[in-house]
């Protein structure tokens, strides 16, 4: 699969990795990185689990917003909301995984076709994509 870049970003961690920091190479953002307390760490910064859930949430309502247009399935209420929860933890198999729920609010808008723009936003969204087969991903449409 090839993709036709129209945007890239880059952002540049030093010290610890998770317990440091990382700075977009624009100077715009840079952020202290912690481990949680859960994870042994002071809690008292952010961390990756933290910035993947901004950023899914904020793809994956917009993605939504773009194939529910294309596909004609109406249009996603301006008070639309996806709440990303991102949990990390040992793998069965070694090593760290990421689960990921996805809680998709669609006020006024029927069950059956709020079903229909979740299931087109979550085929057309990059890290849907990305997570693919990699990531339990969980979509609940509250």
């Amino acid at each position: 699969m090839s993709v036709d870049v129209k945007y890239s970003t880059e952002a540049t961690a030093t010290g610890g990795g998770r317990d440091g920091t990382t700075a977009l190479a624009n100077g715009e953002l840079t952020i202290t990185m912690t481990p949680p307390k859960e994870l042994g760490g002071s809690g008292k910064g952010h961390n990756p689990e933290e910035l993947f859930a901004l950023g899914y949430s904020a793809c994956f309502l917009g993605a939504m917003r773009a194939a529910a247009a294309k596909q004609k399935l109406g249009t996603v209420p301006d008070d639309a909301k996806v709440t990303a929860n991102v949990g990390i933890g040992p793998r069965d198999d070694g090593g760290f995984g990421i689960a990921v729920e996805l809680k998709v609010e669609l006020p006024g808008v029927d069950k059956e076709v709020a079903q229909k723009m979740v299931d087109a936003g979550h085929f057309v969204c990059p890290y849907s994509h990305a997570t693919k087969g990699n990531i339990d991903v969980t979509l609940t449409l509250v």
